[in-house]
């Protein structure tokens, strides 16, 4: 069983730094889901500089939107300094069936590194674990989403080839080790309508693992779930999308563990 209360104290008490290499178009609202959450975010790109601050941080965040040679560089700088040391690491394959150079830059960094948690939707779980499946850009292909057995049988296969927690995002959520897989039933539709919050869930990953190294499974758990009670209650109080992607980190930010353990629709499924 999950333990919300000491997932949630320990983000608090401790205020992990989150390095996060990640998605220009979305790295302001990243950083301030980071903060909102307990967090503190240092987003540092230049490869010169990724292994120096990887070192300072409590984990690290790998996002591969909007990707390019450089970035990629400081990817593989940032990862095995955090490997060296123990961090967790999540990588986030963006869009990674899109494109010749997506997948094999995620064959590079899956060579060169330790991954700790993988969070992708349901096609780009496919192509990681099949080397087939299509996208619509970065966005899932709905056939992907329509058989959940194989869907989280590609996750499970995932999850012990690379030996990390794979967190499949879609209306329903399913986090996924080797031993257990979570369903996880927060969120709202409005989630799908603004851009980045796939990469502010990229973020929370980050806080959660990096506030509880010991406990990944359980951490990615709180952390989907949290984002989309978020997202439930920020669809209650929206005008739109532009107000919903704001109240989406307001909601963050006056997260108490009364509505966690009140409020999670989660289940143990294994």
């Amino acid at each position: 069983m999950i333990d919300y209360q000491r997932l949630f104290e320990k983000v608090q008490n401790h205020h992990p730094l989150i390095h996060c290499i990640t998605n220009y178009v979305t790295m302001n609202d990243v950083a301030n889901m980071i903060l909102a959450a307990g967090g503190s975010p240092i987003m540092a790109q230049e490869p010169k500089e990724a292994e120096e601050i990887a070192a300072m941080c409590d984990a690290l965040v790998l996002n591969m939107g909007v990707l390019d040679e450089k970035k990629l560089e400081a990817m593989i700088l940032a990862v095995r300094k955090a490997n060296a040391l123990g961090l967790p690491v999540i990588l986030d394959p963006v869009g990674v069936g899109a494109s010749k150079f997506r997948m094999q830059s995620v064959d590079t960094l899956l060579q060169e590194i330790k991954c700790s948690i993988i969070r992708g939707n349901a096609s780009e779980i496919k192509v990681l674990c099949q080397r087939k499946g299509k996208e619509k850009g970065v966005d899932a292909d709905p056939d992907d989403l329509i058989d959940t057995a194989s869907l989280l049988a590609d996750a499970a296969a995932l999850s012990q080839q690379i030996e990390a927690v794979v967190l499949v995002t879609g209306v329903i959520d399913y986090c996924i080790n080797q031993r257990e897989v979570y369903e996880i039933r927060n969120g709202h539709s409005m989630m799908t309508r603004i851009t980045g919050s796939g990469c502010m869930l990229d973020g929370l990953l980050g806080v959660y693992a990096g506030a509880n190294p010991d406990c990944l499974l359980d951490a990615s758990v709180m952390a989907a779930g949290v984002l989309g009670f978020c997202g439930e209650q920020a669809a209650k109080k929206c005008q739109g999308t532009g107000s919903f992607r704001v109240g989406l980190i307001d909601e963050m930010s006056q997260i108490t563990i009364q509505k966690i353990e009140r409020r999670m629709k989660i289940e143990n499924k294994s």
